[in-house]
């Protein structure tokens, strides 16, 4: 079996700052077909976050991640997961998704903002920024997206099954980023 070769005109650096921008238009999809009587529902046994919990934490983890790896790009405010509104949480993650993107684009990209070390969490082990530093971050996302399906499912407001096409629709998703689909 042959390989394609790799198109010589694609700036893979560039294609996987856009690949986070493309993670967060997933959590907005989520979030746009969310019924909202899911937002603070919990299940029978009490236990557990609410979908306004998974979602505040993410916004909120990201925050530390800047704070911690890019302080000098503005933070976004914090979120409170017993408060926020779907609303409210829907536009914050968009704005922690830009600053991420921003520190995405100091370590990835040629870039006076040259991110050197990615901070986890103040008691992990710091790594170099790079694609692994992407990987990690877009993982979180993933697993909380998954979180909040599954949940959803269970309190009886599954996400409609438009949504999970949508969501992978990589073209369609890329070019909502307004991106064209590296292929």
């Amino acid at each position: 079996m042959t390989r394609p070769k790799p198109d010589p005109n694609i700036d893979r650096c560039k294609v996987l700052v856009e690949s986070y921008a493309v993670n967060e238009r997933m959590n907005q999809l989520i979030l746009e077909h969310l019924d909202p009587a899911a937002w603070r529902a919990k299940l029978a046994d009490n236990k557990g976050r609410t979908i306004a919990a998974i979602f505040t934490h993410v916004h909120n983890i990201r925050r530390k991640w800047l704070r911690l790896s890019a302080p000098h790009l503005k933070l976004p405010a914090t979120l409170n997961r017993s408060t926020s509104t779907q609303k409210q949480t829907q536009t914050a993650l968009l704005e922690s998704a830009a600053r991420c993107s921003e520190m995405l684009e100091g370590a990835l990209l040629e870039s006076p903002n040259r991110i050197e070390t990615f901070h986890r969490d103040g008691w992990a082990k710091p790594w170099p920024a790079g694609p692994a530093m992407l990987a990690y971050m877009i993982t979180h996302d993933a697993h909380h997206r998954g979180q909040v399906s599954m949940l959803a499912h269970q309190l009886g407001y599954p996400l409609p099954p438009k949504a999970a096409e949508q969501i992978w629709n990589w073209e369609k998703l890329w070019k909502d980023c307004g991106f064209t689909h590296p292929r």
